[in-house]
């Protein structure tokens, strides 16, 4: 088999006019990467990248030719597709060309993910049963309290009722971007209307510095977060992450920020978290996600990816070390999750049930695609 053709498309969100904050930065409310490889066999597969800075740097890529390294290839040898893609970081064809290294880790991560979508349909199994078919039903939870201009604290109270009616009993709340009063008191508000029976997550995104972290953990310890994500700063992040773990019995998560999965395993290798939250629509693809996910029952660290459950389904579900998926369930946020696909994995009860549909699983809607999509290639 051979990839015959691509088809790229870039998908975006309209801007609102106001947007979502965590405690840093701005956070795009769709920002990727379609790839829809084509073979000769006829058999099609999909492909995500996500971005959180400009995507410039992809489409400038893949007008100038890096698309033409995978038409030709196997699909059904992703580790073969993605070694070549990710060998790119380091040959001077992409200087010459002007193709970024975090460019490239997107792309390989998007190529990676749509080839073994076709390995799955061509085997006629579900991703999730390929990679080890652990369970087909796995937790998820819902992403939430974000910071917006003029959001107060009745706001705030009105999107957690909204949430908890739909039936979540996982939520994370975003802290780091306000005083320390203000932010346990906001996520005080955020305990309060979910109740005591439901498990509340907390993530900084690299906001605080350590005795900020130190003393959060302290204040937020009578919530009982399940974990406290990405608490401090990146500058010596995985350092801090160990000071910060004698201080406090809350969990440790991380991962999301690191543009390869080596800086995944050396955070494994430190001994800095409990959780892990890497992104293989952010880097690694399924191929880099699988080696992770063992890494982590090996070393006794749970796995809990970053964003895109119902890619990230099949890896959780697959192994031993799976923990729980993230979802985004208000449109507002995340518009993407609720229109990209026909009839996707359904979400009830706290609980995301996989499909037995070959590969992802997953039927691109058309109309989404128009919606959001630009086609570049």
């Amino acid at each position: 088999m051979k990839i015959t053709k691509l088809d790229i498309y870039i998908l975006r969100a309209p801007d609102t006019g106001r947007p979502h904050w965590v405690s840093n930065f701005i956070v795009p409310r769709a920002n990727e990467i379609l790839v829809r490889m084509h073979t000769d066999e006829g058999v099609e597969g999909v492909g995500i990248a996500t971005s959180y800075t400009p995507i410039a740097a992809a489409i400038k890529a893949f007008r100038s030719g890096i698309a033409e390294l995978v038409v030709g290839a196997d699909p059904l040898a992703p580790e073969r597709l993605y070694q070549k893609l990710f060998a790119l970081t380091s040959q001077r064809i992409a200087s010459e060309k002007g193709w970024t290294r975090e460019a490239i880790v997107r792309i390989s991560a998007a190529m990676d993910i749509a080839a073994w979508d076709i390995v799955g349909k061509v085997a006629g199994l579900p991703l999730y049963r390929l990679f080890g078919g652990y369970r087909n039903e796995v937790p998820c939870y819902v992403t939430c309290a974000y910071y917006r201009d003029g959001k107060d604290m009745a706001e705030l109270r009105d999107e957690m009722q909204m949430l908890k009616a739909q039936g979540h009993t996982g939520f994370k709340g975003k802290v780091g971007g306000l005083p320390l009063k203000e932010d346990i008191e906001r996520m005080a508000l955020v305990r309060e209307v979910i109740g005591d029976d439901k498990e509340l997550m907390i993530d900084v995104n690299r906001g605080w510095d350590l005795a900020t972290a130190i003393e959060g953990a302290r204040l937020l310890e009578p919530l009982r977060p399940r974990w406290l994500e990405e608490p401090v700063r990146w500058a010596d992040d995985r350092r801090e992450l160990k000071l910060l773990a004698r201080h406090t019995r809350i969990p440790l998560s991380a991962g999301e920020s690191e543009l390869t999965s080596y800086g995944c395993r050396a955070l494994l290798e430190e001994q800095a978290i409990q959780i892990l939250q890497f992104d293989c629509t952010m880097m690694g693809g399924f191929t880099e996600g699988r080696k992770l996910a063992a890494l982590c029952e090996f070393n006794h660290v749970q796995v809990a990816p970053h964003h895109d459950c119902f890619i990230h389904a099949h890896i959780v579900a697959a192994s031993p070390a799976g923990c729980i998926v993230e979802s985004f369930t208000d449109p507002e946020r995340d518009p993407l999750q609720a229109e990209l696909f026909e009839d996707p994995p359904r979400i009830a009860n706290g609980r995301l049930t996989l499909k037995e549909a070959p590969g992802l699983g997953l039927k691109l809607s058309e109309a989404a695609l128009k919606k959001f999509g630009e086609q570049i290639l």
